[in-house]
């Protein structure tokens, strides 16, 4: 191995102007030389021009790797099997799933008739194919649909109760703005216009009517609206309107289908109205009331409605059930538990799942519910579903309500996404699908664990860990890469990705840090991460990096670390706290202006946002948000290498964010590492969205990585 070129900058980068922005709050004075950057217009063409000259100095930089950054492009989508289609869905009449077919970015959305309807789905089900096998029906082919964007996605698609029809969600920029269209579903001939900026969260109330979300000015889903084919947008009925800044509205359907539930939201707190599907002209009505602190996710199931609640005291959250008709008697059917957290629920005729969380673990445990019309009481005796792997990822996917069956994916961080139906009488799994992975993969090659970190205060920190057996040495010299999160509440569960292998199988060892401020270890690991505990989470990925130090997993010259959106203020933290603990950092997408992303309500996700981080308005939040504030600590050091990515039409983490602090970065550190700013300008915060397209991030980021630690051959070497 050689060095791949000198990962010095050999080329002056672009340098931003400096025009100072005073601000004043607190007598606190703080001057920003790069205020101008924040402009949500992007049209501005000076910032224009500095984001194409940073993308282009990357690109100079990056120059003398590109052969090899296509090689491992290549060698990343080589391990795709390109055509290829989903387990199947059972719904009503017919099998759905999703086809790709060889060089193409985007699915198809298919669908065939299940020969024998009055059957019940069961785990032996297959769809049939073959030239008896009734016809395909390509529904929506995106390929075509995309045809003249440079961004496509379509995040919601929706079958009519009568599956006649099939209502859609598309966004061509990456703005997270949705265009609803309604199709015939044999046919793809369009039903009336439209539904214009609206947001994905899309239902049907019968088969002609839709009810939808739309938002306000700053992004904020505000309004829920339904709508009757055939009529003009303008015409539709709004159900509700939030008012209150702090909250933004949610849709999801009854697992019965029966019930369209709509939620307000805030980051404390949840109160649910449902929608009769059978009588939407009746709009919504209360379910679970506006208590603050109190959080509450809901379904149904014949006479009853089933809620799950947490609250300061059921921390972890209980389930309870009440009639339709007097919604505020409620029993409980499983009591909280200090141990154990409930993230989901799913409802079926005769049984319930909850999908759960016990010392850093996922557990799927199912329960058999009385007969449709007995009374419910406390729920004894579920049955837990067990696992090969010692850390793994598991979500649900389901099938018909009436079934017996729990459709699941589970992987690891060794194991390929596996489709799985469960029988919920006999506990019986069948593998529906494995998801291919070419290019030679074998997972017993693969070595996963878990490891715990001591964070300053004795708390012990969870760490994911996989490898590749028989080349890790734990002798200090092995490269590694952490990744971190630690925010919202969110899970960074260790499942498998495929570009990985791009890393592991050249040695790396890859490690989550499953850090505070996160939920992996129930509601009080996210409380002691956020507000005015948010330090937490630096501290804990700090001590995440020296323990795998101390264990001899790597050296401060191999330590790589990564994290995304939130994860990458993380990243801005770290690296302003102890630089010299890496060698080198990627922040995607990165909210690293944090104090004054927040002092303005004006743009997207502020208000809302108050309830995680703090509203600086108040002098306590806005001097400790002011002390880790990625772009505020920046400072006269030494930095690791570092790539930071943007979104040019990311609406959650505006792209003059990551833009301000690569430019205060640049005029303030003393090294000569790389510092590398790269803006993709047709793509939001999720990167390009064509399969192989987005792929082309993930071979850019191992190609820094690896040039960063002097691992990129030369060419013709071995």
């Amino acid at each position: 191995m050689s060095a791949g070129g000198d990962c010095s900058a050999p080329i002056a980068p672009p340098v931003a102007k400096k025009v100072e922005h005073r601000m004043e709050m607190f007598g606190d004075v703080r001057i920003d030389n790069y205020y101008w950057l924040r402009d949500n217009s992007r049209s501005n063409p000076d910032i224009l021009s500095h984001l194409h000259q940073e993308n282009a100095y990357t690109d100079l930089v990056m120059a003398g790797t590109k052969q090899f950054e296509d090689d491992l492009f290549a060698e990343i989508r080589g391990r795709i099997k390109e055509d290829d289609i989903s387990a199947p869905i059972r719904r009503g009449p017919y099998y759905y799933y999703h086809r790709n077919l060889e060089g193409k970015e985007y699915v198809q959305h298919c669908r065939r008739l299940v020969p024998d309807t009055e059957a019940p789905p069961s785990v032996y089900d297959e769809m049939p194919t073959g030239p008896e096998a009734p016809p395909e029906q390509i529904i929506l082919d995106e390929n075509i649909k995309a045809q003249d964007h440079s961004f496509y996605d379509v995040t919601a698609f929706k079958v009519s109760p009568n599956s006649k029809l099939v209502a859609y969600a598309e966004d061509t920029k990456g703005d997270e703005i949705y265009t609803v269209y309604v199709i015939e579903a044999e046919t793809g001939a369009p039903i009336g216009k439209p539904l214009a900026n609206v947001t994905s969260d899309l239902e049907w109330a019968g088969d002609d009517a839709l009810v939808y979300i739309t938002m306000d000015e700053i992004l904020r889903p505000d309004k829920v609206w339904l709508h009757r084919l055939g009529t003009d947008q303008s015409d539709d009925i709004c159900l509700y309107h939030e008012k209150d800044d702090m909250f933004s509205l949610d849709l999801e359907v009854s697992e019965s289908k029966k019930f369209l539930f709509v939620a307000s939201e805030s980051k404390n707190t949840t109160f649910a109205f449902y929608l009769d599907v059978s009588k939407p002209e009746d709009g919504l009505r209360v379910l679970t009331p506006r208590v603050y602190g109190e959080d509450t996710r809901v379904s149904h199931r014949g006479n009853h409605f089933f809620i799950r609640r947490r609250s300061d005291l059921f921390y972890n959250s209980e389930l309870l059930a009440c009639p339709l008709d007097d919604v505020s008697s409620t029993t409980v059917l499983i009591p909280h538990r200090e141990s154990v957290k409930i993230e989901d629920m799913q409802l079926f005729a005769d049984h319930l799942v909850l999908f759960e969380r016990e010392n850093g673990s996922q557990k799927v445990t199912v329960y058999h519910l009385p007969t449709l019309g007995e009374p419910l009481t406390r729920l004894q005796g579920g049955r837990s579903i067990d696992f090969v792997d010692p850390i793994f990822s598991v979500y649900r996917s389901g099938p018909q309500f009436s079934s017996n069956i729990l459709r699941f994916t589970y992987s690891s961080m060794r194991t390929p996404p596996s489709v799985y139906d469960h029988d919920m009488d006999t506990g019986k799994s069948v593998v529906k699908k494995i998801e291919t992975v070419l290019g030679g993969f074998d997972e017993s090659n693969y070595f996963c664990e878990r490891k715990w970190a001591t964070a300053p205060d004795e708390t012990l920190i969870p760490m994911s860990i996989v490898c590749r057996k028989n080349m890790v040495k734990l002798d200090a010299s092995d490269p590694l890469l952490l990744h971190g999160y630690g925010s919202y509440e969110s899970c960074v569960n260790p499942c498998f990705m495929g570009s990985r292998l791009s890393l592991v199988d050249r040695g790396f060892i890859y490690v989550i840090a499953h850090i505070r401020g996160g939920g992996e270890m129930g509601r009080p690991w996210y409380e002691n991460g956020k507000l005015l505990t948010k330090k937490n989470t630096f501290t804990d990925f700090i001590a995440c990096a020296e323990y795998l130090i101390e264990k001899g997993y790597c050296t401060k010259e191999k330590l790589c670390i990564n994290g995304r959106s939130a994860g990458g203020l993380l990243m801005g933290a770290v690296l302003n706290m102890r630089p010299d603990l890496f060698r080198a950092a990627v922040a995607e997408v990165p909210f690293v202006d944090v104090l004054t992303t927040m002092l303005d309500p004006t743009i997207p996700l502020t208000t809302s946002e108050w309830e995680e981080w703090g509203d600086p308005r108040t002098e306590e939040y806005y001097y400790y948000m002011k002390s880790y504030s990625p772009v505020d600590n920046v400072r006269a050091q030494n930095y690791p290498h570092i790539l930071v990515t943007a979104g040019f039409n990311d609406p959650r983490v505006l792209y003059f964010e990551p833009a301000k602090f690569v430019a205060k970065l640049r005029d303030l550190k003393k090294d000569d590492n790389m510092l590398l700013f790269k803006c993709e300008m047709c793509a939001g915060h999720c990167s390009k969205s064509g399969r192989f397209e987005s792929l082309r991030e993930d071979a850019l980021i191992y190609a820094f990585l690896l040039k960063a630690l002097n691992m990129i051959p030369t060419p013709g070497s071995a």
